[in-house]
């Protein structure tokens, strides 16, 4: 993805994709709506909510390079383009409400971003349903005849699909929402278009890399599950991600190696970027990494071995994604510094090829899983320790097992690492994911990089993963609001964050 934080803009990117299927691709004019309380009113310009949505509307995907200029591309278009705030009472802290319009219709639809690029379609046209992006919908609108429509939809698609009937609230548009594995052939768009109650049919492909399969059947979905599962085995993390992802996408497991191998190479590639320099007009910090690579080089740096290569990757990372190139949310944007900084630094000094790291990284997955699973990767929800702690945790793993580690090994490292982590809030100076964000991105590498050679050494985690990452959890919803990535609280609201952001609006 491109951007500052996946959360605001892989996952805006891709509502805006869902909500220009549901338009058919012609979009005239969208009102988007946030609510007053939540996180996006101070934080959707700054940290690319608006470039992710109206790109996504657009219909690029979160890495198109197009990103970048989409102001000029949505002035191209003609959309025209409102934001307001207001109080509707909104849960989440990241909701969009779009209202779009062509000259022939007009929908609704509320989203929310879940964290790490993640979404769910919570309502379309005033009617509550759920949508991951990771199925085929087909929305079929219909004026009466309920029984009959469903009936006779059943017949075209022979039987196959999750088909949802939602007409409860009187006034709302009805319309039968079919969520299927493969996409609906013209064939049967035709037909189901002439249907005589039918108004109109739409299509809303998935916007995820992997769908989710027609069975799903988990070997495990906590920790304690995993190490059960695995007495009997001995696998060491990695092939116990490859097990669980296998089962989870519907992949084959070279599929999974290869696609990792990709995704690492990505990640080496973000590296270079900003070690070779970049630039960007908006944003607070210039490029720091050449500078600490020249210092390392000319001895002016304190000898900390490894951990002065996983700073300078770390810092890299970080400042290929400042400048929009092209980064790998790991776990999220905002903290897509520390956990593929620590693995490639520790990595490169080692010696490991491709194949190696993307081992480490699915292992550093499967403790991602569990924290989807029981917790969250949105500072908006839970504070920093939900994205540069969670990468704390990652790494840890992934580094115990680089070094061919045991699973039991990797995730007492995981499970230190993110203790160290609970608390950390979120404040970034001026609405920009730089500062503290780099310096959390180093500490979480640093920690993680400690934790793994602390658990390679036989130290005792005290507290189980599954009980830290619930733990979690709880301390995150407990943070206030204002320190959870609202620009509301902590270094976010200091004389000189202020400033900063005057100067960035222009204004100084």
């Amino acid at each position: 993805m491109r951007g500052p934080s996946s959360s605001h803009c892989a996952a805006a990117a891709r509502i805006g994709l869902l909500a220009r299927a549901l338009m058919d691709h012609k979009i005239d004019s969208v009102l988007v709506e946030f609510d007053d309380r939540g996180s996006l009113p101070t934080t959707h310009e700054s940290q690319g909510s608006d470039m992710g949505l109206l790109g996504g509307l657009l219909g690029f995907e979160p890495f198109d390079e197009r990103m970048v200029h989409y102001q000029q591309e949505v002035r191209q278009t003609g959309i025209q383009v409102q934001f307001r705030t207001g109080s509707y009472g909104d849960p989440h802290p990241n909701t969009y409400r779009l209202s779009l319009k062509n000259s022939k219709e007009c929908h609704s639809l509320v989203a929310i971003s879940t964290g790490g690029g993640m979404i769910e379609v919570v309502e379309i046209d005033g009617h509550e349903l759920s949508l991951l992006g990771d199925l085929y919908v087909t929305l079929i609108y219909f004026e009466q005849g309920e029984k009959a429509v469903v009936q006779k939809i059943q017949g075209i698609l022979g039987q196959k699909g999750d088909i949802q009937v939602l007409n409860e609230k009187i006034g709302q548009r009805r319309f039968i929402c079919v969520k299927q594995h493969v996409p609906l052939d013209n064939q049967q768009i035709t037909t189901l278009s002439l249907l005589d109650d039918t108004i109109v049919v739409k299509s809303l492909p998935p916007v995820l890399p992997i769908m989710t399969p027609e069975a799903i059947e988990v070997p495990f979905d906590t920790c304690e599950q995993m190490l059960a599962y695995n007495r009997s085995r001995q696998l060491n993390l990695a092939d116990l991600a490859i097990d669980y992802e296998s089962a989870r996408g519907g992949v084959g497991r070279n599929e999974i190696l290869d696609k990792m191998v990709e995704i690492v190479r990505i990640m080496k590639n973000s590296v270079r970027i900003g070690l070779a320099g970049t630039s960007w007009k908006d944003r607070i910090l210039g490029s720091q990494s050449t500078s600490y690579n020249e210092k390392q080089k000319t001895g002016h740096l304190l000898d900390i071995g490894l951990l002065n290569r996983v700073i300078l990757y770390v810092t890299a990372l970080m400042e290929t994604k400042s400048a929009m190139g092209v980064i790998v949310a790991a776990p999220t944007a905002g903290a897509c510094g520390g956990l593929p900084g620590a693995v490639l630094g520790t990595a490169d000094a080692m010696g490991c090829d491709d194949e190696q790291i993307a081992k480490a990284m699915l292992a550093a997955g499967m403790i991602g899983v569990f924290i989807s699973n029981f917790s969250t990767f949105a500072a908006e929800v839970a504070g920093c320790q939900a994205e540069c702690g969670a990468g704390s945790g990652m790494a840890a793993a992934a580094l115990a097992t680089l070094m061919g580690a045991e699973t039991e090994v990797a995730v007492a490292g995981a499970s230190m690492a993110l203790q160290n982590s609970l608390g950390m809030i979120c404040d970034p100076v001026a609405n920009r994911v730089e500062v503290p964000c780099l310096g959390k991105n180093v500490v979480a590498a640093s920690n993680a990089v400690a934790c793994a050679n602390m658990a390679l050494a036989g130290y005792d985690p005290v507290i189980p993963l599954d009980e830290v990452i619930c733990t979690m959890d709880d301390v995150g919803k407990s943070i206030p609001s204002k320190l959870r990535c609202t620009g509301l609280g902590g270094l976010s609201m200091t004389p000189t964050s202020k400033k900063i952001k005057e100067k960035l609006a222009g204004n100084i």
